[in-house]
């Protein structure tokens, strides 16, 4: 089932990218220092760059996997945007799974990525809720990857989401839309003010 969520939200994200004008295509993203360009020529990296490829780059960086995925998503971007859209398209239906975060992680990426892109230019594109319910299901789970939620973030906070039914966990509460809620909790400081509650402070 993952495999077609993520199918679906990535031909989305490819009508989303398609719809822009330059300027917005330049635009900054809720990624520090990545550009809407930059986070399309991310989305087709996982299909593009094999394991092989990406370990023997990181090498480069001393094993930052950070560092050698900005590497590679500068390289992509270089292309034409009509190029990159084209190639997210074609490989929307690709089964990726990523080491240490598995499919659920390219899942995380086209809903928390959507955002990131589309909240600065002040879309309202984005995901179905449900899509946002199974994926904080997931990010509040113990079995979560840390390259996703790093371990305690979400330690001692009692979350609600405000324009659906769900919540996790005990303690301080944090309540807002889920969007919201899976933005700040994947570290999207842009998210915070929509969110209220005695955890906020302990969450940002």
């Amino acid at each position: 089932m993952i495999y077609e969520l993520t199918r679906r939200n990535r031909l989305m994200i490819a009508d989303l990218l398609d719809s822009l004008d330059d300027a917005q295509w330049e635009s900054a993203t809720l990624c520090r220092g990545w550009t809407v360009r930059h986070l399309a020529a991310h989305f087709v990296q996982p299909m593009l760059v094999g394991f092989g490829q990406f370990f023997l780059a990181s090498l480069r960086f001393r094993g930052d996997t950070d560092r050698t995925v900005d590497h590679f998503t500068r390289k992509l971007a270089r292309r034409p945007r009509a190029e990159l859209i084209a190639l997210l398209r074609a490989h929307a239906g690709d089964r990726v799974n990523p080491p240490r975060v598995g499919p659920m992680g390219p899942f995380a990426e086209t809903c928390v990525h959507l955002r990131d892109i589309a909240r600065p230019l002040g879309l309202a594109a984005d995901v179905p809720i449900e899509h946002w319910r199974l994926l904080l299901d997931y990010l509040c789970s113990p079995g979560a990857a840390p390259a996703l939620v790093p371990p305690g973030r979400l330690t001692g906070l009692h979350l609600i989401a405000t324009d659906t039914d769900w919540t996790s966990g005990t303690g301080a509460t944090v309540t807002g839309p889920i969007e919201a809620l899976g933005l700040a909790i994947t570290g999207r400081p842009a998210a915070l003010p929509d969110l209220s509650g005695p955890g906020v402070d302990q969450l940002a």
